[in-house]
């Protein structure tokens, strides 16, 4: 068994688990939090286990991407290593995933966190792009990443949102462009707008990542989909209901009627344009799905979406419609390509890499590339590629790092640490 701990510290989730392994043993929310009928801080996966979140008050270790709390940090990993994966640290190399321009103070916290309180053998840090980089390289052995050994990784995750081009394994920090946009902002626009239009859940943070997870999706052309949501009775495909938690027959949120909330993504895109009423029969069935769910069931609350489904997500391609002084996605990944040698312009273009949570949102990498389309000149191509599982992709090249033969002579030992100091040690990870 492999003594090398792999771990992906993200902003909103931890991925932990033991080098040469598939998948991480643990995948557990980055944070405590404390119910609202309960005095008892609940840590990591005890917040998982726990049947009523409603209200919860949460701490988390992280803010807008970088740890501001190591003690909540200590935390948190304490129950990971010792209560989640069961190793003892003084046995085991660390290899720790850590976000771009990590500030020097920052990284100094970090080391005494894993050599002063845990007292880790080694440690090796990584940055995601570059691991994203590795596991698609070796996981498509005969592909254009692992043949030109370049890529653009492009991380949507918990706090920001970055296209990092990659070259032979090494982010080219020069080129990185960063968006600061990611999963936890869209969450609070959601909140924002159910509070503004129906009821106050801006305490609801769990409740509400899940109405964003399983109804939100990404537009093909917004201004359409404006029109469809604008129409009333079963006309408006796009509305749905979520049911809220009542705290005696239902500890936790679902959709009324999923398959009815889903059928817009499925549907072809003159039948979407449509109204109900002038379709053939063989809608009538989903008709009166949408008739029935006009009924209103007064034992439940529930909360009515109609265009937030889409208008949430969309944040991520026009940032300023949130009042942010910022470029979309797409003008990010062109100003990233742009920053790196023009040799280099057409291969990136050719193997951009989606990984990290905001990216699972459907019809993502397709509006992706026809917002890219119009940027890119017309001699190259665009290829876009997402991760089989983008929250689990950065962990994965983790993984088979820490798997590889010599991973313990790039690591930096609890020794040299003692004697150079931290800047001085980490250095070796960036050259």
């Amino acid at each position: 068994m492999s003594n090398v701990v792999v771990l992906d510290n993200g902003g909103g989730l931890c991925k932990a688990g033991i080098g040469g392994d598939r998948n991480p043993t643990a995948v557990v929310p980055n944070c405590l939090g404390r119910p609202s009928a309960s005095k008892k801080w609940l840590v990591a996966d005890q917040l998982q286990a726990c049947e009523d979140l409603t209200s919860a008050t949460l701490r988390r270790p992280f803010d807008r991407g970088y740890l501001i709390n190591p003690d909540l940090q200590k935390e948190v990993w304490d129950r990971i290593f010792r209560s989640l994966l069961h190793v003892d640290p003084t046995a085991s190399s660390l290899l720790l995933v850590e976000p771009l321009f990590n500030l020097p103070s920052i990284q100094h916290a970090t080391d005494e966190l894993v050599f002063e309180d845990f007292g880790f053998r080694s440690l090796y840090i990584a940055d995601s792009p570059s691991l994203v980089h590795l596991y698609e390289a070796s996981h498509r052995p005969d592909g254009l990443i692992s043949k030109a050994q370049c890529s653009l990784v492009v991380d949507s995750g918990f706090s920001f949102t970055h296209a990092a081009p990659v070259l032979q394994n090494f982010t080219i920090n020069y080129a990185v462009k960063r968006l600061d946009l990611g999963g936890k902002a869209l969450t609070n626009y959601l909140k924002e707008l159910v509070s503004y239009r129906s009821i106050n859940v801006m305490d609801e943070t769990f409740l509400m990542d899940d109405v964003k997870e399983k109804l939100c999706f990404i537009s093909l052309d917004v201004p359409r989909d404006l029109q469809i949501a604008r129409r009333r009775g079963r006309d408006n495909l796009f509305r749905c209901s979520y049911v809220l938690p009542d705290g005696v027959t239902h500890m936790k949120g679902f959709v009324k009627d999923l398959d009815v909330a889903q059928r817009c993504l499925t549907m072809p895109d003159e039948d979407l344009s449509q109204p109900v009423e002038g379709r053939e029969d063989g809608h009538s069935e989903f008709a009166e799905k949408l008739e029935d769910r006009k009924r209103i069931d007064l034992t439940k609350t529930e909360v009515t979406l109609t265009n937030e489904r889409f208008l949430v997500p969309e944040m991520i391609f026009h940032p300023a419609d949130l009042g942010m002084n910022q470029a979309g996605l797409a003008e990010c990944i062109v100003r990233a390509v742009n920053s790196c040698h023009p040799h280099l312009h057409p291969v990136l273009y050719e193997s951009i890499i989606l990984t990290g949570g905001s990216t699972l949102f459907p019809r993502f990498a397709e509006r992706l590339e026809k917002e890219l389309r119009p940027l890119v000149p017309d001699n190259y191509q665009v290829k876009i590629t997402t991760q089989e599982d983008p929250i689990l992709g950065v962990w994965r090249g983790g993984s088979l790092l820490a798997s590889s033969p010599d991973f313990e002579e790039m690591c930096v030992t609890k020794s040299e640490y003692e004697e150079l100091g931290s800047a001085r040690c980490r250095r070796r990870f960036f050259h």
